[in-house]
């Protein structure tokens, strides 16, 4: 049973970090955009 909850978190730490990571690159594509917004 501590095996199967532990494999859970595992999974659950990767998916947050997944989640993190494209969270951080859609932000870093807003901040791209609006810096050439800015330039014009």
């Amino acid at each position: 049973m501590t095996k199967k909850k532990q494999e859970h978190e595992e999974n659950l730490k990767g998916t947050l970090i997944s989640v993190f990571f494209v969270g951080f690159v859609i932000v870093a594509m807003w901040v791209a955009v609006y810096l050439m917004y800015l330039s014009q």
